[in-house]
């Protein structure tokens, strides 16, 4: 009865010792992540814009038109889990041509660092 105690006392401090460095790594999600998520509206009225809006990001030879899937609060969205120094250009007729300064996406251990961005459209 007296080695169970022991065996029963000492079991943490032996599973302790036998744990792997694995045990340190963090535990991330397996959902993709926008690097980018643009709203655009109408710099005058303040309105959300999403009927015939483009949006495209550009990161050196790679272009990709964000996606946006809500037209009450639409955000576009792309560059999902991808780094990057992208320029958005936006455009909608009746409205002048946006083109941003650079965004950088970057990453943690699991995700891009998504980036948001609202951009004014000037009605022409």
């Amino acid at each position: 009865m007296k080695k169970l105690l022991l065996i029963i006392a000492l079991l943490p401090i032996l599973l302790a010792t036998q744990c792997d460095e694995d045990d340190n790594e963090i535990a991330c999600t397996e959902e993709a992540r926008a690097g980018l998520n643009i709203t655009i509206k109408d710099a005058e009225t303040n309105a959300y814009l999403s009927e015939g809006v483009s949006v495209v990001a550009r990161d050196g030879s790679y272009t990709e038109t964000l996606q946006s899937f809500d037209s009450s609060e639409p955000v576009f969205s792309g560059a999902y889990e991808r780094e990057g120094n992208y320029t958005i250009t936006v455009s909608k007729s009746g409205y002048v041509t946006y083109t941003s300064e650079v965004i950088s996406v970057t990453s943690d251990v699991c995700h891009v660092i998504p980036q948001q961005r609202t951009i004014l459209l000037q009605p022409e």
